[in-house]
């Protein structure tokens, strides 16, 4: 949303309010940081392990709390989190216009990703304005019965963010060894909790045992279902590095330096190509289906043999890696921001 804030705030017509759930704290406030952005409410609703019942039942309130006090023309929210679906749940109640940034993108399984799916779909159901980042996610908007006036094709936002920070970054990389090939990990979803991980841990002490031309860097999600078993599974090898979840811009500084990324992010997915990075996902379906469908990102799910086989034929086989690493952004221009700004401005100006 940190594009959005900051062209929103060059409006004239515009008055920005900025509130944050701090649904993920630790992630966020670096966030906030970089891109200057201070919120004028912040609900610090993050508690340790807090389930899906309570986390929702304490953002209706305490969002239905700040509509009330606020009384907004419009409230924006991006993505897919369950802060999403209950920001356009808690704006229905109060009848205010919600407009939701990143729209449409759908796997057509509710519980894959859970509860990614069922929060975006929710959400899209309750939009007056819908921010479509591709021509793929317009279609499955129209396809749920969504008028085509509502919606926009923008591009993602993540490209606006991605392309502005990508040359200030060099440099950061926690661990870099310049004679080995930096592989990338990023694994954190609930569907992949319990056996599903394991194999990718599995995997992964494999590939550092059996490879010595390559390094790997983890930053590590801290849910403990996250976070204990990828300590106990890989840690004390010296071609893995486990670390806390990185800053965005080391984040983005990793993804530069790593020869390919294993990972089962949504915001990788967008990010890595446009970087000319391949990613091998760790999942069996996707709500992106734009870059697997260009050829630079594969699902490969999370799944042992799969995991070892596709990464050894990136490193071995130097015509299925270029065809790879072609560098193609399917997600955006960096302009995704000003184009939500002006149907902003004709709906409310």
């Amino acid at each position: 949303m940190a594009p959005v804030i900051r062209t929103l705030r060059l409006q004239r017509w515009a008055e920005v309010r900025v509130l944050a759930t701090a649904q993920h704290r630790q992630m966020l406030d670096q966030v906030l940081s970089l891109f200057d952005i201070v919120p004028d409410i912040d609900l610090d609703v993050m508690q340790p392990n807090q389930t899906l019942p309570n986390l929702t039942a304490r953002l209706i309130t305490d969002l239905d709390r700040c509509f009330a006090e606020e009384a907004p023309a419009a409230v924006l929210a991006q993505g897919d989190t369950t802060t999403v679906m209950v920001a356009a749940l808690a704006s229905y109640y109060r009848k205010i216009p919600f407009g939701h940034v990143e729209a449409g993108l759908r796997t057509g399984d509710i519980f894959n990703p859970f509860p990614e799916e069922m929060n975006r779909v929710i959400a899209g159901n309750l939009s007056r304005w819908h921010f479509a980042p591709t021509e793929s996610s317009r279609k499955n908007l129209l396809a749920e019965g969504i008028a085509d006036r509502s919606i926009t094709v923008t591009g993602n936002t993540v490209i606006d963010a991605l392309l502005d920070v990508a040359h200030r970054c060099d440099g950061l990389v926690p661990t870099a060894p310049s004679d080995k090939k930096l592989i990338l990990v990023t694994a954190h979803r609930r569907e992949n909790f319990g056996e599903p991980f394991e194999d990718i841990c599995r995997a992964v002490r494999h590939l550092a045992e059996t490879r010595s031309d390559v390094e790997f860097l983890y930053p590590v999600h801290p849910n403990p279902n996250v976070h204990k078993v990828a300590h106990a599974m890989l840690g004390n090898h010296p071609r893995i590095t486990l670390c806390e979840p990185l800053d965005y811009l080391p984040f983005v500084a990793a993804m530069k330096r790593a020869y390919f990324i294993l990972s089962d992010s949504g915001g990788v997915q967008e990010e890595a190509p446009a970087l000319g990075k391949p990613v091998l996902v760790l999942r069996r379906e996707t709500e992106r289906p734009e870059a697997v469908e260009a050829g630079v990102v594969k699902l490969i799910g999370p799944d042992f043999n799969r995991i070892v086989a596709e990464s050894i034929r990136l490193l071995d086989n130097e015509d299925i890696y270029r065809s790879m690493a072609r560098g193609i952004s399917p997600y955006g221009d960096g302009l995704a921001a000003q184009r939500i700004a002006n149907v902003l401005e004709r709906a409310l100006h």
